[in-house]
């Protein structure tokens, strides 16, 4: 335990930002997993709200700096192109 004044201030400021950035990450996860189901089920009209709300948080967490910049890119173009892949008819 600090004995630190400054220091103690800092460890409750942080556990604060710890909760904060856990609750943010498991919206995104959440709402990544609902799209990710709802894109396999094919259903284009409520699979696209779904991404849009998904990218959105992704965007907001990232924003925040719970995500870093180059790992939101990646999650959204994942997210992309599993919608894309799912719009394109299947021959085979």
């Amino acid at each position: 335990m600090a004995n630190i004044k400054s220091q103690k201030k800092r460890n409750r400021t942080n556990e604060l930002r710890r909760q904060r950035n856990v609750s943010v990450r498991s919206r995104v996860k959440t709402l990544v997993k609902n799209a990710d189901q709802i894109i396999a089920a094919r259903e284009p009209e409520k699979a696209k709200e779904n991404m849009l709300s998904a990218l959105s948080a992704i965007d907001r967490a990232c924003s925040k700096g719970v995500l870093h910049p180059n790992q939101a890119a990646r999650r959204k173009s994942s997210l992309q192109r599993r919608f894309n892949q799912m719009q394109t008819p299947q021959d085979a």
